[in-house]
């Protein structure tokens, strides 16, 4: 399919894009900076030619950087065709995914292009932006089958990111019902696992422990130091190390071992494939541009990239839950996301498939 790719801008004006039907959309693309996630308009352009005067259809565009996807914020003109457009352009980068927020799209329309329906969110934050709905397609088949879709819970809190990844992969695991992925279950897991206010690898792979034992946990933490701290006064740091290093006599006490080795991204697929789910400390400086270390669950793979779950949408850039949802991120990319801090280490928890026998709480 002939298509027209062009950059979308603040000063983009959207008479042309009036022409095409649902005269509020354009005005909702112009209602968040969009600039950091790369916006353009793939158009399809009528018979008459390409300047724009007589596209027919046309959709607005944008993705996280250093990721596999792009993601349709709404298509007008004939639906049908934009979305082509789309998925054609995405198959010509070699992504994994295209998605669609449910701004305007209908389910019908949706399968209609190849998509299915994603489970809208559980909880979000107070100021979280988002459509009621959203659809995906992969591009690869095997990715139909090979990843399963965990709930999408996002945090409502600024620093529960690793309580929620490790709630959502027992969900994910069958160890935890849907319903009591809630708001009291996120607080509850992050007092436990915190070291105020952050979540260190070794007294998250505890908590997660204690809180479902018949679940193996093992943390991968390849420096033999307090971490997250470096941004606080060393008054601040001194007595959270004290709680990091009670965190590894308890995970001693209750046999959660931690592995000093760097964990490679093989390593990393390799568990996604026995089943097992990865709890993975990230920066956000690629995907967000702040370098702020985060939380995510590694739980599907597909070929040259990892599916992870991001319990936190960045609003003011017109990030939503459809973008940190089911999100394909390459290999390369999570590599060097997962290399944490000025002083750089990798922390990771793996959690297993629950042991026969066991009891939970």
């Amino acid at each position: 399919m002939k298509s027209i790719v062009v950059p979308f801008e603040s000063a983009t004006s959207p008479t042309l894009l009036k022409r095409l039907g649902h005269l509020d959309v354009p005005e909702r693309w112009h209602t968040a900076d969009r600039s950091a996630h790369v916006p353009h308009i793939v158009a399809v352009p009528g018979e008459e030619g390409d300047d724009g005067a007589d596209w027919t259809a046309a959709a607005l565009v944008s993705a996280r950087p250093h990721t596999a996807y792009l993601k349709i914020v709404d298509a007008v003109g004939d639906v049908q065709a934009a979305v082509a457009a789309v998925v054609a352009h995405a198959r010509r980068q070699g992504l994994a995914q295209v998605k669609w927020e449910g701004w305007t799209a209908s389910p019908e329309d949706a399968a209609a292009a190849g998509f299915t329906s994603l489970c809208p969110p559980l909880a979000q934050a107070e100021d979280a932006a988002g459509p009621a709905a959203g659809y995906v397609r992969w591009l690869h088949d095997e990715a139909v089958t090979a990843v399963t879709e965990p709930p999408y819970y996002g945090q409502t809190t600024h620093f529960t990111c690793g309580a929620v990844t490790a709630l959502v992969a027992q969900a994910h695991a069958g160890t935890l019902p849907w319903e009591a992925l809630d708001r009291e279950a996120e607080l509850t897991l992050w007092r436990d696992a915190t070291n105020f206010l952050a979540c260190e690898p070794v007294g998250l792979g505890v908590a997660v422990r204690r809180a479902w034992p018949s679940s193996p946990v093992t943390v991968h933490l390849d420096v033999d130091r307090p971490v997250l701290l470096d941004h606080l006064p060393e008054n601040e740091q001194e007595w959270r190390a004290v709680l990091q290093r009670a965190s590894r006599t308890e995970a001693g006490r209750t046999g959660v071992p931690i592995d000093p080795d760097h964990l490679p991204m093989t390593a990393i697929r390799s568990a996604i494939g026995r089943g097992e789910h990865v709890l993975l400390l990230v920066s956000l400086a690629g995907m967000q541009g702040f370098d702020v270390p985060h939380w995510v669950l590694c739980h599907g793979t597909v070929p040259g990239a990892v599916v992870i779950e991001d319990p936190w949408a960045n609003a003011a850039t017109g990030d939503t839950w459809v973008d940190a949802h089911l999100l394909p991120v390459p290999d390369p990319s999570l590599d060097t996301m997962a290399t944490v801090s000025a002083d750089p280490f990798r922390g990771a928890v793996i959690i297993g498939r629950p042991q026969r026998g066991g009891a939970s709480r």
